[in-house]
């Protein structure tokens, strides 16, 4: 087959076999802590904090650090903090004039950010490990399982295990992005993320074959792959600019016939700011139940219909706001994240233009405009995904674990990471002059 040979030319590569090899070494140290018990708590008596996460909001998390939340593992933070510290010096940066100052210095600006990520990602870190320590025992824990008790030796070497495990993670990260294929942050994710669907698909098939029902296994695979396949259509959607670029001549000038320069394409991404709406939002979503229980409310009508409504991941008004705090962040992140004006002025230093619209102010408004009209179809698009687990829960029953893979961010991160990680291996297939993964494997003829 064309596919088996394109992954047997793949080790054929010493230096892409070096970098996969690398990056699964790496990725097996993380999954081999993720089972890693913090010292003073008993293992064998985790089995109601495995319960309290095994769907809802909790499930998630525990999907995110690929179950190392349940296992009250030394990477029970996950890498988590250090997106959250990226996210926030990211949003700084509109902000800040020194950031955006860092922003501009190429190289050397972006390792002075780096490094306010991870000192960022510390500062997090500490106060995320005090809270998940303190919630344990109203997770599941019983009081008998910690052994040294839960004084202040045992939070001392928790939170210092917590953030120093935290940090490890963030370090395994930064050495699969150096050493080996790429992505490594998100490849951690994903990985901790796929850790949890085996075991999510198998308590749902055997809660089907319970009663009988071998079909609706089947059924629920095809649903799965085909949200699959729109996942892959949202992620890969592009609107293509045609953009003219005048030819240079032997003397440094340019030629004055348009049709005679080189033409290209912009590609304008239909979701251009990924998974950071659904983060964005899933954020705000603890905001009304909050609230709902604080003392103003506590007692209240209205408290007790926000605790009860926004409580539940696959609740009706918790999916309506969810879906619409979707297609509003997914507008702010796209603003800010795709430079129009930036993008407007490289094209005309560089030469080249948009056909039938003036170079400059006039490009960024074009630009902006497409931007626009894109965006909708497409935050819509990643809303309907996001809440798509609520409806398959709701109409066929499918438990709340393997629901939580029917769509949302796991999902998501999961089919963009992979596609990622397919385009930097083809990307080295191309440049040793095979052809990519989807193509044939036969070795090409380099081009005099």
């Amino acid at each position: 087959m064309k596919f088996i040979e394109s992954i047997k030319n793949v080790w054929k590569i010493e230096e892409l076999r070096n970098r996969i090899v690398v990056t699964l070494g790496l990725l097996l140290v993380y999954r081999f802590g993720a089972q890693v018990v913090l010292p003073g708590i008993d293992a064998a008596q985790l089995g109601g904090l495995a319960d309290t996460t095994d769907g809802g909001l909790l499930g998630l998390l525990n999907a995110f650090t690929g179950g190392a939340f349940a296992n009250a593992s030394v990477f029970a933070l996950g890498i988590m903090p250090y997106i959250s510290a990226s996210i926030v010096v990211q949003l700084m940066g509109i902000a800040i004039p020194y950031l955006q100052k860092l922003q501009k210095e190429g190289s050397s600006g972006q390792k002075k950010i780096t490094q306010i990520t991870r000192w960022l990602t510390i500062a997090i870190c500490l106060l995320q490990a005090p809270g998940y320590l303190a919630a344990l025992p109203q997770l599941g824990i019983p009081p008998s399982a910690f052994l040294l008790g839960t004084g202040f030796l045992f939070y001392f070497s928790s939170v210092t295990i917590l953030v120093t495990g935290c940090i490890f993670a963030m370090w395994l990260g930064e050495k699969i992005t150096d050493k080996g294929i790429g992505n490594g942050i998100s490849l951690l994710i994903m990985v901790g993320i796929i850790a949890t669907l085996p075991q999510s698909f198998i308590q749902n098939a055997a809660t089907r074959l319970e009663g009988n029902n071998v079909m609706l296994i089947l059924f629920e695979l095809v649903i799965w792959f085909v949200i699959i396949l729109a996942s892959v259509m949202l992620v890969m959607g592009v609107r293509r600019i045609a953009v003219q670029y005048a030819r240079r001549t032997a003397s440094g000038g340019y030629e004055k016939s348009a049709m005679a320069g080189s033409r290209q394409y912009i590609p304008l991404k239909l979701n251009a700011s990924g998974v950071m709406p659904i983060i964005f939002a899933q954020a705000i979503m603890f905001v009304p139940s909050w609230i709902g229980g604080s003392a103003l409310l506590k007692d209240s009508t209205v408290g007790a219909w926000m605790q009860a409504n926004y409580s539940d991941l696959f609740g009706f008004w918790y999916n309506v706001t969810f879906a619409l705090l979707i297609i509003v962040f997914t507008y702010f992140y796209t603003a800010i994240t795709v430079p129009t004006n930036k993008m407007a002025d490289d094209l005309k230093r560089s030469g080249g233009f948009i056909p039938g619209i003036r170079p400059g102010s006039e490009t960024s408004e074009y630009l902006d405009k497409i931007m626009s009209q894109i965006t909708l179809p497409g935050s819509i698009f990643l809303a309907l995904i996001a809440v798509f687990p609520a409806f398959i829960v709701k109409l066929m029953g499918v438990s709340q674990g393997w629901a939580l893979f029917f769509g949302g961010t796991s999902l998501l991160i999961m089919v963009g990471v992979a596609i990622d990680t397919m385009q930097q291996i083809n990307s080295y297939l191309l440049n040793r002059h095979y052809d990519g993964l989807m193509k044939t494997g036969k070795n090409r003829k380099a081009v005099a």
